[in-house]
């Protein structure tokens, strides 16, 4: 994760312009245009009601008010009461005409970035902090719901209003007209030079607001490791150093913002009480009408909130511009495309409702991240695992065993060799291919905000109840699970935290078989289990691995065993592939390994060269 303390990096959002930034939202508003114009043109309509008014009044104070005509006050008043009418009906109709097609470009757009960020490679999560993610796809879309709702309505409404006025009041009397409309240049200079600072601003107070999501997430999520080390109250300075930044950068905004709307308000304030000294001194020398000045103290007024309101729409719209482009920087980072598919050779080592072959040959990795000296993670790893063998994979911390098998349903692509099924590069298969014959289990079981029965059939996507109930038996889950409040139906608690850590990799290893996978990689799928359990487990599994191909990362003799042979890693190199037999009685490292008093286990999440595992 970037250190909020850290200057953000250059961006090339800083070098677009407003404009074209928002012009970027044009295939997510297509859809939605016509509407989009129809309610644009009904503000149009319903401001430019409103310059009609002063007209009505001019014509009252110098018709029926001065000839002393009663019935046409009456009349001048009804008039005034249907624009008013008119002029509400028309900005309601409006609001109704783009509430849904907004509502569903805000939602398209939420979902385009779940579905572009869960194709991303895992190298893209690694680098990139949840809570920036969290903002893009919440605060972001939200601001630019706001700006389509809002200014991008009324910087065209606005604009019209106020040149529909200028030509009301210019024909008016146009030396006075001149004189109300003389803060227009000073404006537009404030205007272009408030745009350039205000979206800076933006940019660096919607990342810091990033960095305060990320921070706050990891506390929610580590809020038993905080509780239980007593660090809540350092963490609580983690938390409040975050929003003491976010706050500086929005209050830097906010002095913007004051400084910009000051002057919005207080030119225009200045021209009409200047308009009005020089028209009532028209009016005493009899040059100009009590009506026409009238007319144009009121379309003042008319035209005074649409300026004033021109400062928050420009900044309204900066902010949206920032969040369209901190939006699609995430969109336009290159998904991997599969390869043309390649047909499969004639000689095959298994049907193809069988067992594996799997072959790594002469493999290489290095996460993309790593300093360009530090040495590869893997290097030169060749193996093969015959169709329907378990190898076990064996290394001490930081070995490479958690990066290997991630290379199997490519989460990562190796950085040179390559990976075979069947004696097919599985580079040339596409991922949707590929994982459909791979079954994964990790470590760290990752459980969902969903039913024991939802998370068990996301390994498999016509999983039936009887394949649910089966995998559950497999992985000696059916036990607990018919104890939970509503069985296979309960809802576990966000990432599975109400469940303990062996029940969590039981229902994970029952993710990973009932699909009946043709490959299975565990990594140290049994690690949190108790001894009677994970001899229930291993005598269930031996069961499933004896039909299917298996990768096997173990550290437990237990776990070993269950393994045809047994391969040893070694600082990124395979140092010795045997029966568990032989490499006790051959290899030292390998005796000494399975002879520790406790698991040697990579923490989750962490790498020798202070990267992050998968």
């Amino acid at each position: 994760m970037r250190d909020p303390a850290t200057p953000l990096p250059p961006s090339p959002a800083d070098e677009r312009s407003t404009v074209r930034s928002l012009l970027r939202l044009r295939p997510y508003v297509r859809p939605v245009r016509l509407r989009l114009l129809l309610a644009t043109l009904l503000a149009t309509a319903a401001s430019c009601l409103g310059l009609v008014m002063p007209l009505v009044l001019k014509w009252m104070a110098d018709g029926p008010l001065t000839g002393g005509d009663p019935s046409g006050v009456w009349w001048g008043g009804l008039a005034l009461l249907l624009l008013g009418a008119a002029e509400a009906a028309v900005f309601g109709l409006r609001r109704r005409l783009v509430a849904r097609p907004l509502a569903e470009v805000e939602a398209t757009m939420r979902e385009a970035l779940h579905h572009h960020v869960q194709r991303l490679p895992l190298a893209f999560h690694d680098r990139w902090p949840s809570g920036q993610l969290l903002s893009r796809a919440t605060s972001d879309v939200g601001l630019i719901h706001v700006f389509l709702a809002l200014p991008l309505t009324f910087l065209v409404v606005n604009t019209v209003t106020l040149l529909v006025g200028c030509v009301v009041l210019l024909s008016q009397q146009w030396t006075l007209g001149l004189l109300t409309l003389a803060p227009a240049v000073p404006l537009l200079v404030v205007g272009s030079r408030f745009e350039a600072r205000y979206a800076l601003a933006s940019r660096r107070a919607q990342d810091r607001g990033g960095d305060l999501t990320t921070v706050v997430e990891e506390s929610v999520l580590g809020i038993r490791v905080l509780k239980g080390l007593g660090r809540h109250e350092a963490r609580e300075r983690v938390v409040l150093e975050a929003a003491r930044r976010v706050r500086a950068a929005e209050l830097g905004k906010a002095r913007l913002l004051a400084g910009a709307s000051a002057l919005f308000v207080a030119l225009p304030e200045s021209a009409v009480g200047l308009t009005l000294v020089a028209g009532a001194y028209q009016v005493a020398d009899g040059s100009l009408s009590p009506g026409t000045l009238l007319a144009f103290l009121a379309t003042a007024l008319v035209l005074r909130p649409v300026v004033e309101s021109m400062g928050s729409s420009l900044a309204l719209s900066h902010e949206a511009a920032t969040a369209v482009d901190r939006y699609l920087d995430v969109m336009a980072l290159p998904v991997p495309q599969d390869r043309a598919p390649v047909p499969a050779p004639t000689r095959r080592a298994a049907s193809e409702a069988g067992p594996v072959e799997l072959a790594f040959e002469n493999v290489e990795f290095q996460y993309p991240d790593a300093p360009p000296d530090a040495p590869a993670v893997l290097r030169g790893v060749t193996l093969c695992l015959a169709p329907g063998e378990t190898l076990a994979l064996v290394g001490a911390t930081g070995s490479g065993k958690t990066t290997l098998t991630a290379l199997v349903p490519r989460l990562y692509e190796p950085t040179a060799g390559r990976l075979t099924m069947d004696g097919r590069d599985i580079a040339a298969m596409t991922r949707a291919d590929l994982r459909g014959r791979v079954a994964v289990a990790f470590e760290d079981p990752a459980l969902f905000s969903a039913t024991v029965t939802e998370n068990v059939a996301m390994g498999a996507r016509n999983a039936t109840d009887a394949d649910i109930a089966r995998a559950l038996r497999v992985a000696r889950a059916d036990e607990f699970v018919r104890h939970l409040p509503d069985g296979t139906a309960t809802t576990l608690g966000e990432r599975g935290l109400t469940l303990s850590g062996g029940q969590r990799q039981r229902l994970a290893l029952a993710r990973a078989v009932v699909g009946r996978p043709r490959l299975l990689v565990l990594d140290d799928p049994l690690s949190a289990l108790d001894l009677h359990t994970e001899a229930a487990v291993e005598a269930a599994l031996r069961e499933v691995l004896g039909t299917t191909t298996a990768l096997l990362v173990a550290h437990r003799p237990s776990t070993v065993l269950l393994a045809d042979r047994v391969a040893l890693l070694s600082q990124g190199r395979i140092a010795a592939v045997g029966t568990h037999r032989e490499l006790l009685r051959t290899n030292a490292e390998y005796a000494r390994l399975m002879s520790a008093p406790a698991p040697l286990t990579v923490p989750t999440g962490e790498r020798a060269d202070g990267g992050r595992t998968s």
